[in-house]
Formats: structure tokens, C-alpha cells, sequence
């Protein structure tokens, strides 16, 4: 007996967090409740199965001492209601149905737990387990410095329809410029078959990089996506590096690219009567200025015209997307563009069906760098996937990107170099002559710097993240974020205007840029994702091992 009940004290029960019953000593064995005639069973199920539930030899019976019948009438043993348990950590503690099945899940287990000596230490143990969880929980809700509520950052806030208005923005800008020329060089047919083909292919490569982040949701950028393929490797921190070094200078070319167009419109607008260097610099400062905000949402707006407009009532709400400036100014030039050209005289040299004579290698493969570069918006996906609310709607803004930009690149790019022949000038606006052209570049002006502005934004947010990763200043808009980014902003948008100078001619600019990164960014690397994503499928059916090859 004292190995059941620890000592020679009365057999106890704890029953609530502050009273005890104290058991009848010498109770018969064969029915303890029957020498009590007083005992109402129907009150007192619990201790009748408490007290059956030990059973005492009766050669240890005899050694319990007697200290006296208890003559207290069993019904007035009753236990008190358990009071209710309110933790002190907070005033706002009120889920009442919770509190009352916590409270009876603790009754009923102290009630069985008579049968070990362990009983009293595993209900103590779940009070205050359930007491740390109610702290957890308050102080996670209610103990947050307001201040620091104030300015936290909400990086995942984009909508798809946001994510579609920002790549449409970055994608379609400066490549559909390009594209009337390449068609004057590699010819009508092969240039219509390339850019479809390779529009295809960048979709498809677009959504391996959204399957290979779904089995991978670290990624934020294409370091830590070549950190993964290369970690097989023993190479995953160097392979880091080099991709986000690559990252940054693709990123601060296509700025120095935007820099060169903004140079050219405005040297068109004003018929050369400023210096170049003066126009770079006034278009460093404009998309320095733009690119403050440090969310993609924050830029939404010059994407997207008041984000989205949403016409809402008691019934039903209905979001109407208004079409975004980016694309409403690209889209309306172009369309100048094709109706200026088309009225015009016919050209002196007219369109070729196939590639004209004596093309040079050079020639050729510098007309395929310009299709690449008109596709190259992969390097700036993960940025856009990282601030998706729901990253799964990754594809709907993939598809609406790659329908509307493959149409308007065959359109413009056939129309264009049909009407404009073969001698169509590079960037294609300046084809619809002197007065037309200034108008088409004042239109483009928006997509010029809209699109500029988003490479910039996705080049500091890599370096700043880089600088202060791990910090509070990633996700918060203190004093040091704040200079830090506005500094960092401005340096990378310095070193594209010293890029811009040094190289002017707008083709060779695009062909080296596309040569040096794009190629890899859109098709070369997302081939190495598929790798990943589908590994020990390559050989599973015909399209899967198409795909391999």
C-alpha cells in the first residue's frame, strides 16, 4: 500500500486546482459504498469510480491507521465548480467555450489520474503549457511597439492582375522597338517563325521557373535559385554569388538601355538642340526618383492607373482592371507608328520574304540576340513571385503576359516592316517620319521610364536585401532603410547613365546585353530548373523526353 499511495496518509484525490477529498479509511473491500447508507450514488459517480478503481489487500488494510469514522455526510463532499482559468498575461482572454472544455478536459483527467503517482505532475504540466500558449498567443497580438506596427513593410500584397500589369510594363518596352529591323535583316518568314517559337519557348520556360520556386519557396532572386543547382555540385555558395553578380549587371544594362532611349526621345522631341549628356542626366534623376518606393505594389501604381479601380455594393463586388499606362503608352505608339507608316508613300526598298543577300553571321546572330532581348523579362519573375498574395496565381499573369505580347510583336513588327520596307530605322518609332515620330516618342515616354523604373526597383531590392539581410531593416521603414536604399538607388542608377554614354548605338546595346545575359536568364538556366523539377521522369513518355533534349 505505501507503494501505491506513497505514504501512510489518507488516500487523496485531487478534484479541482484547490480542493481534495479525503477517502473513508478501512473501507471494505468487496463494496466500499455499501456500509454507508447515507452515500447517494447518483451524485457522486466520480468518486464511487475513483474509490473502485484502487484495490487494497486486506492484510495492508489492517496497518492503515484509524483515525476515526468520519461522520461528514458523503453529499456535502461534493467538489466547488472549478474556477475559471484566466491567464494574467492578458485582459482580453475571452474565448468562453474554450476555457470551459479546457477547464473539464483538466477536471476528468485529475479525476482518473489517481492510478499513478504521475498524475498531478502531467495536470500541472498541461496548465502550464496551456498558460505559456495563451502568453504566446496575447503578447504576438497585443505587445507590439505601435510605432514599429506603423512601418512595417507588406512585401506580399500584388494581386495577379498587379503581377500581370508590372510584367507587361517590364517585358513590353524597348524589345518591340527592335523587332520591324529584325525582319529587314533575317527576312519576313523566318523572323514571324522565331519570334513565335521563342515567344513560346519563353513561356514555358517562365512557368519552370514557377514550378522549380514551388518545390523551393526560399527563392527570392537567381542567386539563391543557382545556389540550389549548383549545391550538387559543391558549389552552391559560389554559384550564388555569380548568379546575383549576373543578375545585377543584366539588370544595370537594361537600365543603361532605357537611360539611351529616354537620351533618344528626347533628342528627338527637341531636334538636337541639348546636349545628350544633359538629357541623361535629367532621365538618372526621374527614374531615381520613382524607383523610391520599396515595394513592386508601391510602383503598381504607374502601371496599373490607381492600381485597380473596384466598383463595390451591398450584393456583389466587381473589380474592373483599368488598362495600364505602360502598355496603353507602348500599345497607342506603336499603333501611331503602323498607321503613319501605312499612309506614307510606298518605301523605295520594299519587304523580302526571306533573308536579304550577303548577310553576315554577325548580322544574323545580332537580329536573334534583339528577339531574345524582347523576351527577356525572366530576370525580374522571382521578384514578382516573392510579392504575390497567392504565388499559385503565378501562371494566370504568365499567360496574360505572353498572349498579349506575342500578338502585339507579330502585329507591329509585320505591319511596320511591310509598309516601312526595308530600310525601317531602329528604334522602329523613328519610321513614321519627322512630325509623327516626336508624337509616337512622347507617347512612349511612360513605358521609356515605367519599364526603367522596375529594373531598377528589382536590382536594389537584391543589393539592399544583400547588405542588410537578417535584419529588422529588411521589413521595416526605419531611418538607416531608408537613406540605405535611397543611397543604393541612386549609385546603380548612376552607373547605368556612365552606361548609356558609353555605348549609343541603341542595336549594338540591346545585342550585347542579350548575348552577355538574356539568353541565359530566359532559356538557358529555367532548362536546368526542368532538371530539378522533373528528375526521374526525363524518360516518361514522348513529351517528357522531348522536353530533355
Amino acid at each position: 500500500m505505501s507503494q501505491l499511495l506513497g505514504s501512510s496518509q489518507p488516500v487523496q484525490a485531487r478534484t479541482s486546482h484547490s480542493s481534495f477529498i479525503t477517502a473513508r479509511e478501512n473501507p471494505t473491500p468487496d463494496n466500499p459504498v455499501a456500509e454507508n447508507p447515507t452515500l447517494d450514488k447518483s451524485s457522486t459517480p466520480s468518486r464511487a469510480s475513483i474509490l473502485n478503481s484502487i484495490s487494497v489487500p486486506a492484510q495492508e488494510q489492517k496497518e492503515m491507521p484509524n483515525h476515526g469514522e468520519d461522520k461528514t455526510p458523503r453529499n456535502s463532499l461534493r467538489p466547488p465548480p472549478a474556477p475559471r482559468f484566466v491567464s494574467y498575461f492578458s485582459e482580453n482572454f475571452t474565448d468562453e467555450p474554450a476555457l470551459q472544455s479546457s477547464n473539464e478536459d483538466s477536471t476528468s483527467s485529475e479525476q482518473t489520474a489517481t492510478n499513478n503517482s504521475n498524475g498531478t505532475e502531467d495536470i500541472e504540466a498541461q496548465h502550464e503549457k496551456l498558460e505559456r500558449s495563451t502568453y504566446t498567443t496575447n503578447t504576438n497580438t497585443t505587445s507590439q511597439d505601435p510605432t514599429q506596427s506603423t512601418s512595417e513593410i507588406h512585401f506580399r500584397s500584388m494581386n495577379w492582375l498587379q503581377c500581370s500589369a508590372l510584367m507587361i510594363a517590364e517585358t513590353i518596352s524597348l524589345g518591340i522597338l527592335a523587332l520591324p529591323s529584325v525582319l529587314a535583316t533575317i527576312g519576313l518568314i523566318p523572323g514571324i517563325l522565331l519570334i513565335l517559337i521563342m515567344g513560346i519557348l519563353a513561356w514555358y520556360s517562365g512557368y519552370v521557373m514557377h514550378q522549380f520556386r514551388q518545390k523551393y519557396p526560399s527563392i527570392h532572386s537567381w542567386a539563391d535559385c543557382c545556389e540550389i543547382l549548383m549545391k550538387p555540385l559543391g558549389w552552391g555558395r559560389i554559384g550564388h554569388e555569380i548568379a546575383g553578380a549576373a543578375q545585377i549587371l543584366f539588370l544595370l544594362f537594361l537600365m543603361g538601355s532605357h537611360i539611351l532611349t529616354w537620351i533618344i526621345c528626347l533628342r528627338t522631341l527637341t531636334g538636337g538642340r541639348v546636349c545628350n549628356i544633359v538629357w541623361g542626366v535629367v532621365g538618372m534623376g526621374i527614374f531615381w526618383i520613382l524607383d523610391l518606393p520599396r515595394t513592386c505594389k508601391g510602383m503598381s501604381w504607374m502601371s496599373v492607373k490607381s492600381n485597380l479601380k473596384v466598383k463595390s455594393n451591398k450584393e456583389n463586388k466587381l473589380t474592373t482592371p483599368t488598362p495600364p499606362p505602360a502598355f496603353a503608352s507602348i500599345g497607342t505608339a506603336v499603333l501611331t507608328t503602323m498607321i503613319s507608316v501605312g499612309i506614307r508613300s510606298p518605301p523605295q526598298e520594299p519587304y523580302t520574304l526571306w533573308p536579304r543577300a550577303h548577310l553576315s553571321l554577325r548580322e544574323a546572330f545580332l537580329s536573334i540576340t534583339n528577339i531574345v532581348f524582347a523576351y527577356a523579362g525572366h530576370v525580374a519573375f522571382f521578384t514578382f513571385m516573392s510579392e504575390l498574395r497567392e504565388p499559385n496565381d503565378f501562371p494566370k499573369s504568365l499567360a496574360t503576359l505572353q498572349i498579349v505580347e506575342i500578338s502585339l510583336y507579330l502585329i507591329s513588327a509585320i505591319v511596320i516592316y511591310v509598309y516601312a520596307g526595308s530600310g525601317v530605322a531602329s528604334p522602329a518609332l523613328g519610321s513614321a517620319g519627322p512630325v509623327v515620330s516626336k508624337i509616337a516618342f512622347g507617347i512612349a515616354v511612360p513605358t521609356i521610364v515605367i519599364a526603367g523604373v522596375i529594373f531598377g526597383h528589382v536590382a536594389s531590392k537584391y543589393v539592399f536585401n544583400k547588405i542588410f539581410k537578417g535584419s529588422v531593416h529588411v521589413h521595416t521603414r526605419t531611418r538607416v532603410s531608408t537613406l540605405a536604399w535611397m543611397a543604393i538607388t541612386l549609385g546603380l542608377w548612376v552607373v547605368a547613365w556612365v552606361i548609356a554614354e558609353s555605348i549609343p548605338v541603341f542595336n549594338e546595346l540591346l545585342g550585347l546585353v542579350s548575348s552577355l545575359f538574356a539568353s541565359w536568364f530566359t532559356y538557358g538556366l529555367p532548362g536546368l530548373m526542368w532538371l530539378f523539377v522533373y528528375k526521374g521522369r526525363w524518360n516518361e513518355g514522348w513529351w517528357m523526353r522531348g522536353c530533355f533534349v
